[in-house]
């Protein structure tokens, strides 16, 4: 069997073309096409189509971006709500302060509605004893002492003719000068400032109905403080986690011991000045000797920054009516040392004591929330201040003291009572002992229940 040599026509025409086509030389680079590269796309647009999810989208920076008004709408908005929001907070400063009065009263009488709801009264009676209770015993004190401090006001007043005589004739005397007559004083008095004592009788007359309105306000807030109790405690707990109630209600009985322990400062000072004054009048030979100087304790301790000078002003008036000029000056010496050595000294020491702060803190807290929010700040400063360092306290981590030289005097160790005051550097004392009251409180709500 033979087979024929000759080539299909097909492929023989394929290699012959094959053939015929130049070869390129080894060494000769490899020759490359070039691709035509398509546009860039647009802004906004996809690079091709189906890319709408894999590229992002650019800005134009020739137009504001969509947002641009919405975000402008809602800064003006913004503008708008806390210009409002400033405004309605200046226009009830005044109703805020009464809250606030309200609140801390409404801490201080807890103890004793507590008192008596244990012994069987109800809620609502008990609120309205001790809040009525309260009320009576300063409006006592306000009903004896100002009587008798209008009595002595009445005197020097009528006093005052004789004393400008005597004055004229001392003048006269030493100095050959010769002081106008008391008619014609009076007369160059109403002149001048006749216009000014109308203006200043009406605004008496607004501030004593505004007084009123704010006595009212926060009394009313009070009784409805005290007679909620639990209740209350429970409407504002129901809003948060079981967490979040334990820590509200752990720091409201740390406010409430607190303020009691700030009340009871103000008695302990009230004391001592009680028995500071009546010692120095009853040595000067002043007549009421000790009703004027359980005024002077209880005013200079319980009406803020006025306090000091409303209570030294009816000894000095009965001291100049009944004895003289210089028994005056020698009351007014007094009530003007006794009170710098109490805001220095005493004050600091027995707020320490009680409310367990440094002495220079409750010195500078005095100062700083006088400053900032007037007479109440001032008065309410160191019950808050208590309450801001118990809670840090309980709640902001504390660290071991390192070794240092720095932190005690020469002489004392690392671990003496007298290190920065007491012999638990870490505070953890303090701890304890807002949770052994947070413990009671517990209890306490348990029994009741």
């Amino acid at each position: 069997m033979t087979t024929d040599p000759t080539p299909a026509p097909e492929a023989h025409a394929t290699d012959a073309h094959a053939t015929d086509a130049p070869v390129p030389p080894a060494d000769a680079p490899a020759r490359t096409t070039a691709v035509p590269t398509a546009a860039p796309p647009l802004f906004g647009a996809p690079a091709a189509p189906g890319d709408e999810g894999t590229r992002p989208l650019q800005h134009d920076a020739r137009r504001p971006p969509r947002w641009w008004g919405q975000a402008l709408a809602m800064a003006v908005v913004a503008v708008f709500v806390g210009i409002f929001a400033w405004r309605a907070i200046g226009s009830l400063q005044s109703l805020l302060v009464n809250l606030l009065v309200a609140f801390f009263i409404a801490l201080a009488l807890e103890p004793i509605v507590v008192w008596l709801v244990r012994h069987g009264w109800k809620r609502g009676a008990a609120a309205a004893v001790s809040l009525l209770g309260g009320l009576v015993l300063v409006v006592v004190v306000l009903a004896l002492f100002g009587n008798l401090f209008v009595q002595q006001l009445v005197q020097l007043v009528g006093n005052v003719p004789d004393l400008y005589a005597s004055a004229q004739t001392m003048v006269q005397e030493r100095f050959g000068r010769e002081l106008p007559g008391m008619e014609d004083l009076l007369g160059q008095v109403a002149e001048q400032w006749g216009g000014e004592v109308a203006s200043g009788a009406l605004l008496v007359g607004s501030t004593v109905l505004g007084g009123v309105f704010a006595s009212l306000t926060i009394l009313l807030v009070t009784y409805y403080l005290l007679a909620a109790g639990p209740r209350f405690r429970a409407s504002l707990c129901r809003w948060l986690t079981p967490n979040r109630q334990q820590d509200v209600l752990r720091l409201w009985e740390v406010t409430q011991v607190k303020v009691s322990d700030f009340i009871n400062t103000r008695i302990v000072l009230a004391a001592i000045a009680t028995a500071a004054t009546f010692v120095f009048l009853l040595v000067l030979g002043t007549p009421y000797s000790l009703p004027l100087a359980l005024f002077t304790g209880i005013v200079s301790q319980f009406v803020p920054t006025i306090g000091t000078y409303l209570g030294g002003a009816l000894p000095v008036a009965v001291a100049l009516t009944s004895q003289g000029v210089p028994q005056a000056l020698g009351v007014l010496a007094f009530v003007i040392g006794y009170q710098q050595v109490e805001n220095l000294w005493l004050a600091p020491k027995v707020s320490a004591r009680a409310l367990e702060m440094n002495p220079a803190v409750s010195f500078v807290v005095v100062l700083a929330f006088g400053a900032v929010f007037g007479p109440l700040g001032a008065f309410l400063g160191l019950p808050v201040a208590a309450t801001i360092q118990a809670v840090a306290n309980t709640y902001v981590q504390r660290h071991e003291l390192v070794q240092s030289h720095m932190l005690h005097d020469p002489g004392e160790g690392p671990g003496s009572s007298s290190h920065m005051g007491s012999g638990d550097p870490a505070g953890r004392g303090d701890v304890e002992k807002t949770r052994a009251a947070a413990r009671v409180a517990d209890r306490r709500r348990a029994d009741e229940a």
